[in-house]
């Protein structure tokens, strides 16, 4: 019976040991995040204040709406449409907020341990150089996304009920806007739109930022900067090309101008996972930003505090 049992017993021990192996590996890197965020503490507080601002404007926006509708009360019509169109603002609001973050957080994490000397700190815990960076290059990527997610999630969510409480009595249908309001359709396309783009698509941006941070004795914004500068001028003198700065062009900002009606209709169906996941462009730039977080580790590594 002994003999017998060990085949089926044995497979589920191997599998706890497994995952304790992965829960061992795992719990520096969570830690590491959660070591982000106590430090960097603007990168929730911001993000709560911009939803905050938004929030009290809009209330303000509301107040006047009332009045306009007390005056006319065809301007009842147009209050939900307005109020959709304020949806969608916030969401773009939150996104350059985590855009602009992003780039001003990756270009401090790594330099800035090493300005006020707490690198010596850090280096002392068990948490390896790879976990450092990894974890660093999580916040814009990952953390950002689902905080802006959730922040957007809940302003919306306020704005619905304070919007009821306004226009209630006043001639606006209180179902029509929460039926109308699509609040968790809008925040869920701009995670996915801030994971894919501002997260995987731009994982290039950062990890060069983390590599400058990582590195520059001074002013790592200078240096973050200089390079791209340089090359660009040096292709067209030497040249007259303009392919580096078409590239960065094409990697930040799309192939043509956001202006344009058609480039807005290209870029929001290049977003479709199929097409998104299939582009050879984000695994090539994923690759890019390996060779980079590569350096960063190695920087790190070797590099002292200022």
């Amino acid at each position: 019976m002994n003999a017998q049992s060990t085949p089926i017993t044995e497979p589920s021990f191997q599998w706890e040991g497994y995952a304790a192996r992965i829960s061992t590996a795992a719990r520096p890197l969570y830690w590491s995040i959660r070591r982000e965020l106590w430090e960097n503490r603007y990168l929730y507080m911001a993000p709560l204040a911009a939803g905050a601002v938004f929030l009290s404007g809009v209330m303000v926006n509301m107040i006047a709406m009332r009045r306009r509708i007390a005056a006319s009360s065809d301007y009842a019509a147009q209050v939900q449409g307005l109020l959709s169109s304020r949806y969608e603002l916030l969401a773009g609001l939150m996104m350059a907020t985590a855009l602009i973050l992003s780039i001003f957080y990756c270009l401090d994490a790594l330099y800035g341990e090493r300005r006020d000397r707490s690198i010596l700190f850090w280096k002392s815990l068990p948490v390896s150089d790879v976990t450092a960076v990894i974890s660093k290059l999580s916040i814009p990527v990952l953390v950002l996304p689902l905080l802006g997610f959730g922040i957007t999630l809940a302003t919306e969510y306020l704005m619905l009920l304070v919007s009821s409480a306004i226009f209630a009595g006043s001639g606006v249908s209180i179902t029509g806007l929460w039926t109308q309001a699509s609040v968790l359709r809008i925040p869920l396309i701009w995670l996915y739109h801030l994971v894919t783009v501002h997260g995987l698509w731009y994982a290039p941006l950062y990890a060069w930022l983390l590599l400058v941070s990582a590195w520059a004795p001074r002013a790592p914004f200078m240096w973050a900067l200089l390079p791209p500068f340089v090359i660009c001028g040096v292709e067209k003198l030497a040249f007259n090309t303009s392919y580096f700065l078409n590239l960065l062009q094409y990697r930040f900002m799309g192939s043509r101008s956001m202006q344009s009606h058609d480039h807005a209709q290209d870029f929001m169906a290049s977003l479709l996972p199929h097409h998104f996941f299939s582009n050879p462009d984000l695994w090539t730039g994923l690759v890019v930003a390996a060779v980079f977080l590569f350096a960063a580790v190695r920087m790190r590594r070797s590099r002292g505090p200022i």
